[in-house]
């Protein structure tokens, strides 16, 4: 595989991972109470917990897409 094909595997998962976290997002921000009640019928969480699990997982998988996806990106954007 080359730099130039790599850069662009990199920047497509960068793209469909952050159009993944939008949609994670918008369904947290625009169906809350559905996404809610959806899970609590398989456990048992307060709503407190489920919006602490779910804020943390956006921002854990925000992070990790930046450091997995979008750094590398850039460095070979950088050294190609």
């Amino acid at each position: 595989m080359s730099i130039e094909q790599l850069t662009q595997f990199l920047g497509w998962c960068a793209v469909l991972n952050f159009l993944l976290l939008l949609w994670w997002a918008f369904f947290m921000i625009f169906a809350h109470d559905w996404v809610y009640r959806m899970h609590s019928k398989w456990f048992y969480l307060e709503q407190q917990r489920f919006d602490a699990i779910h804020y943390a997982g956006i921002a854990f998988y925000k992070l990790s897409i930046i450091i997995f996806n979008v750094a590398p990106y850039l460095a070979l954007r950088i050294i190609a």
